[in-house]
């Protein structure tokens, strides 16, 4: 199983903040994205459908005969990550617990904002890990379903983004939140606004890098990782391959050879 993939999938580009950050982690692995961009956003639909579109896509990246899943997407982990994980037979990791994680280790005054989708925000998650962690933390959920859109249709840096994220963000601040934690892996591209918005003394909680670790602590334990060689990644989405080629591209900064189009069958 060593030399088999790592299977990464999402709503759409946002799960690249997640590959990048595993890539780092994990230079040697070869990866398989699957951004399911027919169907994205995720945040708006109900448990039931998030649920059937993450099992679809879960079956495919098994057929390609991947060692674990990592679920990237944000909305996908709060409400299909229990299902997934017992339907699948290779693990299962989400998003979830190392942000909850990540967040309560850098809270200082135990004020924690979440900027999620509706539908994390909805599940209540993000609080339930929180609280299985620590019960000093006060958590203050924030829906902000116009940053998906924003993040794909590459308008990360226009005015009306800033003054969308201005709006998110001045319910918390009055909270005197000192933690925010990105709950959703397209908003780590717009990480730059956040902070000027924010201020340096709110600390940004990017999940992505704590699932990295994670995602090694686990192949490192039960002998599972590739410890030679370039590693490698495929691209697989629902739709239009040839505007996700041209804004991933943007975001991982780096070339793309191909992007390959599957359908879901659900």
């Amino acid at each position: 199983m060593k030399e088999h993939p790592i299977g990464i999938f999402d709503s759409g580009l946002g799960g690249l903040t997640v590959l990048k950050a595993l890539r780092k982690a994990l230079p040697h692995e070869h990866f398989i994205y699957f951004g399911d961009s027919a169907n994205v956003p995720y945040g708006a639909k109900s448990k039931q459908t998030v649920t059937k579109l993450s099992c679809a896509i879960a079956a495919f990246l098994q057929e390609q005969g991947v060692k674990l899943i990592v679920v990237a997407c944000n909305t996908a982990s709060a409400q299909a990550l229990p299902t997934l994980q017992k339907q699948c037979r290779v693990p299962v990791l989400g998003v979830i617990e190392p942000g909850a994680q990540k967040a309560v280790a850098m809270t200082r005054n135990h004020k924690i904002a979440l900027l999620g989708t509706e539908g994390t925000v909805r599940s209540r998650a993000y609080e339930k890990a929180i609280s299985r962690l620590s019960k000093k933390e006060k958590v203050f959920p924030q829906a902000a379903p116009l940053f998906v859109p924003l993040v794909e249709e590459n308008f990360a840096r226009q005015p009306a983004t800033r003054l969308i994220a201005q709006h998110y963000a001045a319910t918390l601040l009055r909270k005197k939140i000192d933690t925010v934690i990105l709950g959703c892996t397209h908003y780590p591209v717009l990480k730059p606004l956040l902070a000027e918005i924010f201020g340096p003394s709110v600390h940004l909680v990017d999940p992505s890098d704590t699932l990295a670790a994670q995602v090694k602590s686990y192949l490192s334990t039960f002998h599972q990782a590739r410890a030679i060689g370039k590693g490698s990644v495929r691209f697989y989405v629902s739709d239009d391959p040839t505007r996700f080629k041209r804004l991933a591209q943007q975001v991982l900064r780096a070339p793309i050879t191909r992007v390959y189009l599957k359908k879901l069958s659900v």
